[in-house]
This record gives C-alpha cells, structure tokens and sequence, in this order.
C-alpha cells in the first residue's frame, strides 16, 4: 500500500534534530515530522517531546514529487468536537484575526486559522472605536500629512549639515 496524504500510521522516530524528529513508517519509507506539527503548544527542544526508538502516531500532510513524506503528531491526535483552536491566524505574515483569504500576507478578516505570524484577533488590546467616534477620512488625512511634514523637516535638518566637502557648511 501507498503511503497516501491523510493516512495516520504508526512510526519510529529514528532520528531527532533541531528542527524536528525522523520517522520511520511501517512500510519502509521515512518522513520528518517539522517541530511545528509535533505539539499544540510552543516547542523549543524537540529532545522535550520524544526521544529515540519512541513509537510515534502520525499523520501524513504531504507527499513531494522527489519522495520527501511530511508528517504530523498533533494532527494525528483526534481532537473533541468543538474544542478551541490553540492559536489563530493563518500562516505567515501579519494576521489581524485571520478567516477568509490565503497564506501570507496581511489579513485583516475574522475567524482563525492554524498558524503563525503575529495574530492580533482580540486588537490586541486597544480599544474597540466604535462607528460613532471613528475617525472620518479627512481627519485620517490630515493626521498623516502632519504626521508626514514633521518626518520630512527633522529629515532634512539631520542631513542638511552632511552634504558636501570637508564638513564645512556653504551659504
């Protein structure tokens, strides 16, 4: 039988580095399970979580053309029927409450995902500005032109005394 995406079988890890762990499947090949599928939770040291000749139940999540197998413990691990996700968003990028959309990116949705980035799906703590003190464009606009001129001057004030020969100044 083909090692299919989806499969969940029984392994040994074979190998541990800092990246992950190697497993050894029953039908002869091996796959690498990435630190990042081996817990719900942060791993730092992989050497935490298994060890050598462990018996290991996996998932595979991909299969390359050259024969690389991917594999997954965490998502081998049936989870309850609406049990909370450990972290939001969607991978990569900066994730401002993830749903909708792809990988990567800026996403600025709702909802959650799977992984990474830096997920902001409570704000992150600023407050809530409601539709009755939100800021008008206009006043987004001016904010920024102000914002933008006080840049430009201190910019210019910090550069102007280097341009120039020998460091004396020209008038």
């Amino acid at each position: 039988m083909a090692i299919e995406v989806g499969s969940k079988l029984e392994g040994k890890v074979t190998g541990i580095t800092h990246f992950g762990a190697f497993v050894e499947l029953p039908e002869g090949g091996t796959g690498l399970v990435h630190i990042s599928e081996i817990a719900d939770n942060y791993v730092k040291d992989v050497n935490d979580h298994l060890k050598l000749e462990d018996k290991v139940l996996v998932k595979v999540i991909n299969v390359d053309k050259d024969g690389k197998i991917g594999l997954s413990i965490k998502q081998a691990v049936d989870k309850p029927e609406g049990a909370p996700e450990q972290r939001g968003g969607r991978e990569g990028g900066f994730n401002r409450g993830g749903g909708g959309g792809d990988r990567g990116g800026f996403n600025r949705g709702g909802g959650g995902g799977d992984r990474g980035g830096f997920n902001r799906g409570d704000r992150g703590g600023r407050p809530f500005k409601s539709a009755a003190n939100k800021p008008s464009f206009e006043d987004k606009m001016s904010r920024f032109l102000k914002d933008s001129e006080e840049r430009m001057s201190s910019l210019k004030k910090n550069t102007e005394g280097k341009r120039g020969g020998r460091g004396a100044r020209r008038d």
